[in-house]
């Protein structure tokens, strides 16, 4: 599989990804995020994921690793007001990460 396929598989996991959390956030917060801001926000936990090396702690006895999401909430939100997007309030993007999570939850990667 070459890189091209490597791209549209990930960009296919994106858009499931951020349909997922669109229908995992309340009601009252479907409208306060455009598309482009969920891919925005998505591509910053990434980012939060591979930068901060949570990914590289040992998982405990019973194999889970313990991801703070009060503090991948704070990353996001000062890069965001870092790059000019937003503004976004901690606790709507709050709903967001943990979306995320329960996404990758439902696939079997996170826990």
């Amino acid at each position: 599989m070459g890189m091209e396929d490597d791209f549209l598989l990930e960009d296919e996991d994106d858009q499931k990804t951020i349909e997922f959390i669109k229908n995992y956030l309340p009601q009252d917060l479907k409208d306060k995020f455009t598309e482009d801001d969920l891919y925005y926000i998505l591509d910053v936990i990434v980012d939060y994921y591979t930068s901060s090396g949570c990914l590289d702690v040992q998982p405990d006895e019973e194999g889970y690793i313990n991801i703070d999401q009060d503090e991948i909430v704070n990353y996001i939100v000062k890069e965001a007001k870092k790059d000019g997007m937003g503004p976004y309030e901690p606790d709507d993007v709050f709903f967001v990460v943990q979306g995320e999570m329960e996404y990758g939850n439902s696939l079997g990667q996170v826990d």
